[in-house]
């Protein structure tokens, strides 16, 4: 039987690991990549996990739903080994009140596992580092010319990629004597032409400004401003320790996370007007929203270096998509379910959804009706964490102090009512599993396998 190819466009984590889940099942798969910065390093010097640490980018939570959907692809032992366990955390006011305070034994109680924190590099790192060589192509700025047609006899999908100087994963952008382009295939492409990839599965995790999603749906609204940009930047650990942290505070809240390296990760929104950016500098700007809130906060944006301090608008999805497919296109991610970060999910539904569709997509499956499953399953549950992550985020940008007051007030008394106040917004997410089994379940000897099984 032939060897089903698939193409995914976009190098993220819902990508690799789409990629990486789709080799398992026996797809021929090739990831386009339309940057040409670090991601060439993870896939060409991170094998051996060798390379230092990036100092800049951002955290991902990974809460217990995305390790177990990483079990299925035997990195759970990889990816716990990487990533720093949470802990205790405490919900804050500025001035350093404590509202409330969980911590992982209660995760563990209530999800089968606990939350994790991982650098975003690194983890990129080990999922580009277990794919098959030459399987990543960077500087490879991707568009779907045609979704194809499932089925006996359909045409396939076909993408085109735009010419550029790398045109490949470990040509460096030569060029043969012939004045073609070399690929990694060792064919020729004339210099300076498009070339033109079919495929029988073509993954859209191309991000939240997807143009496999326009190429797609092309009515359906573009991801709106959420109403509130974020900030975040990775530093050394301060002098004495601290507690992960999430201090809210008027139109805005401040987070604080230690990673398994001794740095940490520190994270910010504010209620803004998008596109806004600062006349000097981001850290500037972050020492006159939270320089005067308790400490470390203050600390640890002054031992930020200004250029590594990342700024984003936040946004979400406006409506719905009609389908998470069409053709032999699968979207995944924020391709097709952008969401606010309130929940720390949208890197972990990336994953659910990437793991789900490489379980549906056997080699030998019909592929419209793995595909339309694959919907099925997908959109109400993504949509719903849409949905209830919006709606926290929401709160975040009050901004009027009796407003801000009462809030304080709600969040304390729920918590001496109702223990485990922040752990309660996961519920239905966080104790997902994937078909199959998984560490947590006791399978493997692993970090989890000694936590409680999941629930049944």
């Amino acid at each position: 039987m032939r060897q089903r190819t698939a193409i995914v466009i976009g190098g993220g984590i819902g990508g690799l690991t789409a990629a990486l889940a789709l080799d398992r099942r026996g797809w021929s798969v090739t990831v386009l990549e339309r940057t040409a910065g670090p991601v060439p390093a993870l896939a060409s010097g991170l094998r051996a996990q060798t390379a230092r640490p990036a100092r800049s980018g951002a955290g991902i939570g990974l809460a217990p739903n995305a390790q177990r959907a990483l079990d299925t692809l035997g990195l759970g032992d990889a990816v716990r080994a990487m990533a720093a366990w949470q802990g205790a955390g405490e919900l804050r006011l500025p001035g350093g009140r404590r509202l409330a305070r969980t911590d992982n034994a209660a995760a563990v109680r209530r999800f089968g596992g606990p939350v994790m924190v991982a650098h975003r590099a690194e983890l990129l790192a080990l999922l580009a580092g277990r794919l098959p060589d030459g399987a990543l192509r960077t500087g490879a700025a991707a568009e779907l010319v045609d979704p194809g047609e499932p089925g006996p006899g359909g045409r396939p999908a076909r993408v085109r990629i735009a010419a550029a100087a790398d045109r490949a994963a470990g040509t460096d952008g030569a060029t043969a004597t012939d004045g073609t382009a070399a690929t990694e295939e060792g064919a020729g492409v004339p210099a300076g032409a498009d070339e033109e990839l079919t495929a029988d599965l073509v993954v859209g995790a191309d991000g939240i400004h997807s143009a496999a999603r326009r190429a797609v749906f092309p009515g359906h609204p573009e991801p709106r401003y959420a109403g509130f940009t974020a900030w975040r930047f990775v530093v050394p650990a301060p002098d004495r320790p601290c507690t992960p942290h999430e201090t809210w505070g008027p139109g805005g809240l401040w987070g604080t996370v230690p990673l398994p390296d001794g740095r940490i990760y520190a994270y910010a929104t504010a209620a803004v007007p998008p596109g806004g950016r600062a006349a000097d500098d981001e850290r500037a700007e972050l020492l006159r929203r939270f320089g005067t809130w308790h400490r470390p906060v203050p600390d640890l944006i002054a031992a930020a270096d200004p250029a590594t301090v990342l700024r984003n608008d936040v946004r979400t999805a406006a409506a719905p998509p009609p389908a998470f497919h069409r053709g032999r296109v699968a979207l995944l991610g924020d391709a097709v379910h952008p969401m606010t970060p309130n929940l720390g999910q949208g890197g972990c539904q990336a994953i659910e959804d990437a793991v789900v569709l490489a379980q549906l997509a056997a080699p030998d499956a019909d592929l419209a009706a793995a595909l339309a499953e694959f919907t099925r399953q997908r959109l109400p549950r993504t949509m719903d964490v849409v949905r209830r992550a919006e709606r926290i985020g929401r709160l975040t940008t009050w901004r009027s102090r009796p407003a801000c007051a009462l809030r304080a007030v709600l969040m304390a008394a729920t918590a001496r009512l109702a223990p485990d106040l922040a752990l309660r917004a996961l519920d239905g997410i966080a104790d997902w599993r994937p078909e199959g089994p998984t560490y947590a379940a006791g399978t493997r000897g692993t970090r989890t396998a000694a936590q409680p099984k999941e629930h049944e």
